[in-house]
């Protein structure tokens, strides 16, 4: 177990852990949470002996192991399965123990010790956690130095994962990941056999992983048995609680100031005059929670709303110089559209939304973007690319350069840096505020297309709501990549998978695609029981599976229905326009135009409605 004993650290003036105390018990896994800067990877640095608190103790029991993943990614020649490998310190010092060892006695104990520890099960082991990472067979045989940084971290996150520490500490470790790579994690999370300790800000994750959240806030720490939702709900319902105490001892406080205030001159009533006063003095101020300003984000709409489709594809192919990435592409995207797009790193999602951006121009096939369109992209490696020496005030006034200073620092104010943010310097902001701060300038004229790649890591949980709130509001229509499952429940209503050098609609929601994941294209179904063999309770519960299993069948076919009806609607307003007088006369280049766009239309109503009559035929067989 984990045991913090009155630990307090100053980060010079502020106190960021205030004489904590708590005791995490073996095999907890458990979630840190609480605002950005409030101290969380302070902690972490002092669990690691980075940094020496100011009073207090902490540790965990003797011959205990605590691992993290380091910051620095991993690199040079030596390949990725046995970067992992090499992490099992003893084992790597056995193995080369028993190549060259004489002693029998000493043989048989270095043989029965790598028995113990699996030693020789190691590659498999190590090889399944790469793959559930997104490294192939090939990629695990080439060195570290070959992939990028984010790729890399990965390799380290696998050796932590192998090597299963007594107590493993993670902070974000879905940041460098695809949803994909998220799903599979959680997945192992939830069997890693010993204690976990970890930091995030994605809900979904705490929820399904954690069974225990440890709560950091102005200094002190506190510990809710349950996932993140349990510690949302107690401390919602601590927080009323604490408000009606506060609001029942003002009321008394109230009448003792009262009575007071009406005797203290009477000398009648001078000595219960002066026992009001004592109860007063004695009544103290009632500790509730302090009222955190909530976070806000403003992504402004477009000022004119364009005809659909706004881009249209058909059979699109692309890529770079003479390797096509994605081919036969025939998408449709309308003004109002909400895409989330899945598939793992590297499968092409980046090289599609530069080409919807107008970035990349097809190799063959034909794509047809509205001439007016303004086009907003967010990625989190430009956060990398700003200049430590400029201000938001800088960036926002580069956007204006004929404003007025009032309406400068009015728009900086909007976007979340007013007087007292404002002029501070890019390389004191947080990561959580210069994602904050690239998510504005990024939709700062009010785009027709917001493209969001990742745009939640180094977000608090307000945030993230805050984003999801934003996004809610906004006019546009919107593309996302996320790893993040809140964002795209709550934000696409169509998810697209990019794989195997093609885009096509997953004919599902997201609960599908992890089950699909987690289940590594595996199907349950596929081994039907035999007839007779159930009892009567087995029957039961087979037809309350059954029961069950029909709610995302007809959530599904709500879907296909709305994606339908959208598709019809935008079918009526180009019959509209075709029956303008002279079109075909005066404009034959739009009218040819809008001759296609009404095939391309056609076919996907057909296409969704084959869709929608398929899961139809589940239900009823259901």
């Amino acid at each position: 177990m984990l045991t913090l004993n009155e630990l307090t650290y100053r980060l010079g003036p502020r106190l960021l852990i205030d004489n904590a105390s708590i005791v995490l018990p073996n095999g907890a896994r458990c979630g840190l949470v609480g605002r950005n800067g409030c101290g969380k990877s302070t902690l972490f640095r002092l669990l690691l002996g980075e940094i020496a608190a100011e009073s207090g103790t902490f540790g965990l029991p003797r011959g205990a192991k605590m691992g993290h993943v380091a910051q620095e990614a991993p690199g040079g020649p030596i390949n990725l399965l046995d970067y992992v490998l090499a992490a099992d310190t003893e084992r790597t010092a056995l193995l080369h123990e028993a190549e060259t060892a004489t002693d029998a006695t000493r043989i048989a104990d270095i043989q029965t010790r790598l028995y113990d520890i699996g030693a020789h099960a190691a590659p498999a082991r190590a090889a399944a956690i790469l793959a559930g990472l997104g490294f192939s067979a090939e990629d695990q045989a080439r060195p570290c130095s070959d992939f990028s940084g984010g790729w890399r971290m990965r390799v380290a996150l696998a050796a932590m994962l192998f090597l299963e520490p007594d107590m493993l500490l993670l902070d974000e470790p879905t940041n460098y990941l695809d949803i994909e790579g998220a799903i599979w994690l959680k997945s192992h999370l939830k069997r890693y056999p010993n204690t976990l300790l970890i930091v995030s800000h994605d809900k979904d994750f705490l929820n399904e992983v954690c069974d225990n959240i440890l709560h950091l806030d102005r200094g002190k720490m506190t510990l809710y048995r349950g996932n993140y939702a349990t510690f949302a709900k107690e401390r919602a319902e601590k927080q009323m609680q604490l408000e009606k105490e506060a609001g029942k001892v003002e009321a008394q406080r109230e009448h003792l100031r009262a009575f007071i205030d009406r005797f203290k001159a009477k000398a009648s009533k001078a000595k219960q005059a002066q026992s009001r006063v004592k109860q007063l003095e004695k009544l103290g101020p009632v500790v509730t929670f302090a009222h955190e300003e909530s976070a806000k984000l403003y992504l402004p709409s477009p000022e004119k709303e364009l005809a659909p489709p706004i881009v249209s594809m058909d059979k699109a192919s692309i890529g770079y110089g003479d390797r096509t990435v994605l081919r036969g592409l025939d998408l449709f995207i309308s003004n109002d559209d909400r895409i989330g797009l899945l598939g793992q790193n590297g499968n092409g999602k980046s090289t599609l939304v530069k080409f919807i951006a107008g970035r990349l121009e097809p190799q063959s096939g034909s794509v047809v973007r509205s001439a007016k369109m303004k086009v907003a992209y967010f990625a989190q490696h430009q956060l990398d690319e700003l200049s430590e020496n400029d201000t938001p005030y800088i960036l926002v006034r580069r956007k204006m350069p004929q404003a007025g200073e009032a309406q400068v620092r009015s728009k900086a104010a909007q976007l979340g840096f007013g007087a007292d943010k404002a002029e501070t310097q890019i390389a004191k902001l947080s990561g959580g505020e210069k994602a904050r701060l690239l998510l504005g300038l990024a939709a700062f004229d009010g785009p027709h297309l917001l493209i969001l790649d990742e745009p939640t890591n180094h977000l608090d949980i307000p945030m993230r709501e805050a984003l999801v709130e934003a996004l809610a509001e906004y006019k546009g229509a919107v593309i996302i990549v996320s790893h993040d499952r809140a964002i795209l429940d709550a934000s696409c209503d169509r998810l697209l998978l990019v794989a195997d050098g093609q885009v096509k609609t997953f004919d599902g929601d997201l609960d599908d695609y992890e089950a699909l994941i987690v289940s590594g294209r595996s199907s349950s179904d596929d081994t039907p029981r035999e007839a007779g063999k159930n009892s009567t309770a087995e029957n039961r519960a087979a037809k309350a599976e059954r029961r069950a299993n029909l709610k995302p069948l007809k959530d599904k076919a709500g879907l296909l229905e709305a994606q339908i009806e959208k598709y019809q609607t935008l079918l009526g307003r180009i019959d509209i326009a075709l029956t303008a007088p002279d079109i075909f006369s005066k404009y034959p280049a739009k009218a040819a135009q809008l001759t296609k766009d009404r095939a391309n239309l056609v076919k996907h109503i057909e296409q969704t409605e084959e869709l929608w009559l398929g899961v139809m035929a589940e239900i009823e067989a259901g």
